[in-house]
């Protein structure tokens, strides 16, 4: 990993999602356990309460990769988001609105700047130096009599 990103702050969007991605796995683990344990008498409901427990699973490793300084990810995680949205079928809409959010984050532009100089596919930004003023004389302009103009004695 480039050692000039672990200087640079995250953007404050990243931020956002990981802490938003870390809720909502701490959210869809409780109630993909509670949903377990309420239908574990029905085969037919399993699938769907495994979803929220794998999902919040995959949601806090992704936001431990994320928080941690230097971060280890190097793509935004779409497919979490989109797996978030998925949730409404087991009734979880706290991980919806962390969903929606997310995907809009991820297009935002700083966001997918910073994911790119993760990924390495774009350089870090350098800035160049600021252009040197001109030196100004500090001494005042005095006006010397040319030889065209008339002197008084003559």
């Amino acid at each position: 990993m480039d050692p000039q990103l672990t200087n640079q702050p995250k953007p404050t969007l990243v931020n956002v999602i990981a802490w938003m991605t870390l809720a909502s796995g701490i959210v869809n683990l409780v109630w993909g356990l509670v949903a377990t344990h309420s239908f574990w008498w029905t085969i037919v409901c399993i699938p769907l309460t495994i979803l929220p427990t794998v999902l919040g699973i995959f949601e806090v490793v992704y936001a431990a990769r994320l928080i941690s300084n230097p971060p280890q990810v190097t793509q935004p995680a779409t497919n979490i988001a989109i797996l978030e949205i998925i949730a409404i079928l087991v009734g979880n809409v706290f991980s919806v609105v962390v969903g929606i959010l997310a995907l809009v984050f991820y297009n935002d532009l700083t966001v997918r700047e910073y994911f790119a100089r993760l990924h390495g596919t774009l350089a870090p930004e350098t800035v160049p130096p600021a252009p040197l003023a001109p030196i100004v004389d500090p001494a005042p302009m005095i006006d010397e009599p040319s030889s065209e103009e008339e002197t008084p004695n003559g």
